[in-house]
C-alpha cells in the first residue's frame, strides 16, 4: 500500500519518461509536485511547471534528480530541454538540514556539492529493491544492442559476462535461456560457484586476458577499467563489446575502436528500451522512502 503524500511538496528536477511516470504517481498519492524540464501535463492534480531550479525549490520537503543524477559539469541529465539547469551548491544549501535528495546514482560532482550542504542524498541503485528490479530492463536492453550490432544469434554464441552482481546476473541468466554459451567473470569464488550452479562456465579476471579470445559478444557491467588496452587487444576482432556499467564504463574505448572493434558505451537503458516499466520501478520505491524519510524528520 502506498503512502499518503497530501500536501507534501516535491520537486521533480530534469529526467526523461522514468520521471514522467513518477511525478503522475505522486500526484495521485496527494504531493505538490513541481517540475522542472519533464513534458508533463497539467490534468493531473497539483502538478505545476516551472521554469528555473530556483523557483521549484523554494519551500520543497523533497528534491528527486533524474536516475543519473547531475552531469560533470553541473548540470542536469535532462533529455527533453535544450538549455541546460545548472544544480549548484547555493541551491542545495538554501534547504532545510535532512531534506531528502533522491537520484539513481551520483557522480563525483553531486557529491562534491551535497557534501558542502546538509541535505540527505539517497542513491536508489545502492538499494537492492530498486537495483534488481532495474537490472531487468538493463538487461533485456543490452542483450537487445548486442542482436542490433552482431551478425550472428544468441544462440550458440559465445557470450563473457564480466561482473556477477544485480545486472550482470540478470544478463547472464537472460542468455542462458536463449541458449548462448556463456562464460561470467566473477572475482568472488562464492560467485564463480554460483555460476557452476547455473549451469554457466566462469573465470576470474586474471584468467580473462588469455580467454577473451573466444568472446563473440562481451558484455560489461563493472565500473572499472576491465576491459583495459591490453586485454582489448586479445579480443577477436569481430566481437562486440556492450558496456552497461556507470559512465564513462569500464572498457578503453580508444584501444578498441583503435583496433577496430566495435565497443558501446550504454548508461542508463532502463529509461532507453523500457521506461514505462523503469518508471513504475521508480514509483514502486520512492513514495515509501519518502514518506519515511519525511516522518523522521519531523520526528526529530
Amino acid at each position: 500500500m502506498q503512502p499518503d503524500l497530501k500536501g507534501v511538496k516535491v520537486a521533480v528536477l530534469g529526467g526523461d519518461a522514468r520521471e514522467i511516470e513518477l511525478v503522475s504517481t505522486l500526484s495521485r498519492l496527494g504531493a505538490h509536485v513541481r517540475v522542472v524540464g519533464l513534458p508533463v501535463k497539467h490534468d493531473p492534480p497539483h502538478v505545476i511547471l516551472y521554469q528555473s531550479l530556483e523557483e521549484a525549490l523554494a519551500d520543497v520537503k523533497a528534491v528527486i534528480l533524474p536516475v543519473p543524477g547531475i552531469l560533470e559539469d553541473g548540470n542536469l541529465y535532462c533529455v527533453y530541454e535544450e538549455k541546460p539547469f545548472l544544480l549548484s551548491e547555493t541551491l542545495l544549501v538554501k534547504l532545510p538540514p535532512e531534506t531528502p535528495v533522491f537520484c539513481g546514482y551520483a557522480r563525483g560532482k553531486l557529491k562534491e556539492i551535497v557534501q558542502r550542504s546538509s541535505v540527505n542524498l539517497i542513491t536508489l541503485l545502492d538499494l537492492d529493491e530498486v537495483a534488481i528490479l532495474n537490472s531487468i530492463p538493463s538487461a533485456e536492453g543490452a542483450i537487445q544492442m548486442a542482436m542490433e550490432n552482431t551478425a550472428i544469434t544468441i544462440h550458440n554464441s559465445n557470450s563473457f559476462v564480466l561482473g556477477f552482481g544485480r545486472t550482470g546476473a540478470s544478463i547472464a541468466r537472460l542468455l542462458k535461456g536463449m541458449g548462448a554459451k556463456v562464460t561470467v567473470v566473477a572475482r568472488k569464488a562464492a560467485d564463480r560457484a554460483r555460476v557452476y550452479e547455473m549451469g554457466m562456465n566462469s573465470i576470474t579476471y586474471e584468467e580473462l586476458q588469455e580467454q577473451i579470445g573466444q568472446a563473440e559478444i562481451i558484455f560489461n557491467t563493472v565500473p572499472a577499467m576491465v576491459l583495459s588496452s591490453c586485454i582489448v587487444s586479445k579480443a577477436r576482432e569481430d566481437a562486440v563489446i556492450i558496456d552497461v556499467a556507470s559512465p564513462p564504463g569500464g572498457t578503453d574505448f580508444e584501444a578498441a575502436a583503435r583496433l577496430g572493434i566495435k565497443a558501446l558505451l550504454a548508461p542508463g537503458l532502463p529509461g532507453k528500451v523500457a521506461p514505462k516499466t523503469a518508471g513504475q520501478i521508480l514509483s514502486k520505491v520512492i513514495p515509501t522512502l519518502l514518506a519515511n524519510a519525511l516522518a523522521k524528520n519531523n520526528g526529530q
